[in-house]
């Protein structure tokens, strides 16, 4: 938790939100948060600017060009919008301000703020500006190696190389808050993106029951360094990779439990072999409480960085998201950022921060389901 000395000027609060989203209602909504800000504003000094653009690479554009502009961000809508506002102001020392109003709020979900109650979160980001509290938590850093291609965020079509890009310049460089999905998690995205159903759980949930009946063997080259410095490099033939810096997906699912947002690492989950139909009812019962890892379908390990590449066998993975939004295709390197990104919270969230779901509490969790906490493997596989 910081704490900054209170001033009678608060600066600039720029605002994105995402109009495209939900016919319409996105906004709807973001014309109301504005005028609560606005309203705010008034009251306690400082200013609103409006920087939301036609669509996630125009609104990006938008706050990075205008970065001197504001002093904190304030995005509105879901887990893409959290990645937006990441990328926007990640390790520059400006707040960001989360809004949550997505199908998925799975980052604001895991920070404890406030998920859909746009008043209350409102309240709340006021609050800790005027308060002057925030937390600071990890981000994960996703860049493209030679022979990836980038793709549309929203739609996940490959996109030709950007005007003006160099020879050598990587075809994308993102920051992401919550999970870089790679595998089975990122079809179950791409699924859930394109539902009709109403609620983002259920799309969700729809989405895990249609995936996991026609499992892919994807073929992945690993080299992750891990928690302790050592490097270890393998194939890895898998329905599912994933590089995690938080713990939910998909509007509650835990994939990643054991996940901390201020240890400066990442989490690698896999699924560890091809399931049966008991083990895959088995797991995605205990997706929802926590408990996902103690599963042997499941591989785990902590890291620091790791490069993904396409691997000799097995098929070619998905196009890869970042926080629900496409990225591109392999080959990458993900490292994580200690602390980089700096989020607006009230006091009394900001307490909190370390006291739930901290270390002590995940090494609990690791000795319930049976695992080491360096190497990953359970008790008993350990040689």
């Amino acid at each position: 938790m910081g704490m900054t000395e209170q001033s009678e000027d608060y600066g600039v609060v720029a605002m994105v939100g995402n109009p495209l989203s939900d016919k319409g209602r996105g906004a709807r909504i973001g014309k109301r948060v504005h005028a609560l800000l606005s309203e705010a504003g008034e009251r306690h000094g400082f200013r609103v600017i409006d920087l939301t653009g036609n669509s996630f690479n125009d609104s990006l554009a938008n706050v990075r060009r205008r970065s001197d502009d504001y002093d904190h961000l304030v995005v509105v809508g879901g887990d893409g919008m959290v990645a937006l506002g990441a990328n926007a102001v990640g390790s520059s020392g400006k707040t960001l301000g989360i809004v949550a109003t997505g199908s998925g709020n799975d980052f604001a979900r895991g920070l404890k703020l406030p998920v859909n109650r746009i008043e209350t979160a409102v309240e709340g980001i006021v609050g800790a500006i005027v308060r002057g509290t925030h937390i600071d938590v990890d981000m994960g850093h996703v860049t493209a190696l030679a022979g990836a291609v980038a793709t549309d965020p929203t739609m996940g079509e490959e996109l030709p190389a950007m005007p003006g890009q160099t020879a050598g310049e990587p075809a994308f460089d993102r920051y992401y808050a919550g999970m870089l999905s790679c595998g089975l998690d990122a079809s179950i995205n791409d699924r859930a993106n394109h539902s009709r159903l109403p609620g983002g759980s259920l799309r969700y949930f729809a989405a895990v029951l249609a995936e996991v009946t026609h499992l892919r063997r994807y073929g992945y080259h690993v080299k992750a360094t891990l928690a302790d410095g050592r490097i270890e490099e393998y194939d890895l033939i898998s329905p599912m990779l994933t590089v995690a810096n938080s713990r939910h997906i998909g509007g509650g699912l835990e994939v990643s439990p054991y996940s901390r947002f201020d240890d400066g690492l990442l989490d690698l989950v896999w699924i560890d072999h091809m399931p049966g139909p008991l083990e895959i009812a088995d797991a995605i019962s205990k997706g929802y409480n926590g408990k996902l890892l103690g599963s042997r379908v499941f591989g785990w390990k902590r890291v620091r960085g790791v490069e993904i590449s396409r691997a000799g066998e097995g098929d070619e993975p998905p196009v890869l998201m970042a926080d629900g939004e496409y990225i591109g295709r392999l080959p990458v390197a993900v490292r994580s950022c200690g602390r980089a990104l700096r989020v607006l919270a009230p006091p009394a969230v900001a307490c909190l921060q370390g006291r739930e779901h901290g270390e002590e509490q995940v090494l609990a969790m690791l000795r319930r389901d049976g695992r080491d906490p360096v190497t990953g493997l359970f008790d008993d596989d350990r040689r």
